[in-house]
């Protein structure tokens, strides 16, 4: 009985830590919790419980249980009331309208005078700075102009426009310690974002729109013409869209870890550090580790043993 207790405990334990107001069980399971609500309910002669005891029996009345076929009905109500709460509170701002690319040429000459050409038209560029905040930065790619590995996000974020350089937040120290996993630093890769501009928002990020993305992508196809890659990494759905094409019925799961193309390069598309970030199982990480051995062998990085192991259950 104690060891159902605990296990029982647990799971509530985290369902009430996550906000959750509902918990699917089958039919027969929740006869059973209520059986054993009925038989841990107090009386006079009842001997005094024990402290697991009382947390099981207060978490129940915090989470309700319910059959599985009214978990789901639940489940999209709350989903539903989620989206309409978040396009209340985060309205979509009037973005400035955004115009054809405008054309450009680089200069004849070697990488590094080819990119710091390119570099200073995006810079300059006037469409790019009027969507700054105050104070920010247009963000350029930065890196090895002779990578293998070109890894492609989707726009800056806070830390980034900041500092004028793409993943260099919370999420831009995740994509460096997975390059560091795969034997190499960021001075052996080139790192760059679609948007060269932080989407504007009243609070946090967006993803940026398709017209916004087609604006910048001249100037991300410019970098990768320039370092000539064997790989782009499409970090995230959103990349992918921008980098392939926007395609709405797209998903992440039918087109992580398949190669594509783009370009002379080849394409990986991956899940986003930020994805990570907040869904940090070990499972996700093995997946996002699988395309970066896919990389690894396409590019002739060797894998050792060690590294063929990472995020792999425990025996």
């Amino acid at each position: 009985m104690r060891e159902i207790f605990e296990t029982l405990s647990d799971e509530l334990r985290r369902c009430a830590a996550e906000g959750a107001e509902f918990a699917p069980v089958s039919d027969e399971s929740l006869a059973i919790l209520k059986r054993l609500a009925a038989e841990l309910a107090p009386d006079d002669d009842a001997p005094q419980r024990k402290p697991d005891e009382e947390e099981f029996v207060d978490n129940i009345e915090e989470v309700k249980f319910v059959s599985a076929e009214d978990f789901v009905k639940e489940e999209k109500k709350q989903e539903t009331q989620k989206r309409i709460k978040v396009v209340k509170t985060n309205p979509m701002p009037d973005i400035k309208p955004i115009p054809a690319p405008k054309k450009f040429e680089l200069p004849e000459g070697d990488k590094q005078m080819r990119w710091e050409a390119l570099r200073e038209i995006v810079l300059s560029d006037k469409v790019c700075a009027e969507h700054l905040r105050p104070q920010k930065k247009i963000v350029f790619g930065v890196g090895n102009l002779d990578a293998k590995i070109f890894f492609c996000g989707e726009a800056p974020g806070a830390d980034e426009e900041i500092q004028g350089e793409p993943f260099v937040g919370k999420a831009g120290q995740l994509l460096t310690k997975i390059i560091a996993a795969m034997g190499l630093s960021r001075q052996d890769a080139y790192i760059g974002n679609i948007m060269n501009w932080r989407p504007e928002t009243p609070k946090g990020n967006r993803p940026p729109t398709e017209e916004e993305m087609n604006y910048c992508l001249p100037y991300l196809k410019a970098q990768i013409d320039v370092v000539k890659p064997q790989v782009v990494v499409a970090l995230g759905l959103t990349a992918a869209n921008g980098l392939l094409g926007f395609d709405p019925t797209r998903r992440m799961g039918k087109i992580r870890g398949q190669w594509q193309k783009f370009g002379d390069a080849d394409l990986m598309v991956t899940y986003h550090p930020s994805f990570l970030l907040q869904y940090a199982s070990a499972q996700m990480k093995r997946l996002v580790w699988e395309d970066m051995m896919a990389v690894m062998e396409r590019t002739g990085i060797p894998i050792s043993e060690k590294q063929r192991g990472y995020f792999l259950p425990k025996e």
